[in-house]
């Protein structure tokens, strides 16, 4: 009916012909600490609680509901999310393991995921993380990226 207008607006891709397929996606990302701080999360010592556990549940919510927060997502069937951290001499890594069976990848939704848990760490230890002017010049995140795409044929 309106194949015959042209316009630059931003729009979903029309996946209705896509067939529903087995799809998996692991993105990771990295946030730089400064040592004693990584000692206080291994210790329990963060005043807000338990640091990886929080930043776990916020990587599932935010898998979830990635459709939400960018607009042209579409919304899939999840049916997995494994989000894992390995403590590194000055970093913590998130990895963040998506599948769904459905017409398009979960990619996004991996790396939400790893971006919201990155984002929830800082804001667990934000407080140890502080210099003297309330500046952070020893936290960044970094390293975002997608590891591993996979889609059944």
């Amino acid at each position: 009916m309106f194949s015959h207008i042209q316009d630059d607006r931003a729009k979903m891709v029309d996946i209705s012909d896509k067939k529903d397929v087995k799809r998996r996606a692991v993105a990771s990302g990295e946030i730089k600490l400064q040592q004693e701080t990584l000692e206080a999360i291994k210790n329990h010592k963060i005043a807000k609680g338990e640091v990886l556990e929080t930043a776990r549940i916020a990587a599932v919510m935010a898998v979830k509901s990635t459709s939400s927060m960018i607009p042209m997502c579409h919304q899939i069937p999840v049916t997995s999310i494994d989000v894992r951290f390995e403590i590194n001499k000055d970093t913590i890594k998130a990895t963040v393991e998506v599948k769904s069976v459905g017409k398009t990848g979960v990619e996004m939704e991996a790396l939400h995921g790893v971006s919201v848990a990155l984002l929830t760490i800082w804001d667990m230890v934000k407080s140890a993380e502080k210099d003297a002017t309330g500046n952070y010049p020893h936290t960044s995140i970094k390293n975002i990226k997608v590891l591993e795409k996979f889609k059944e044929i």
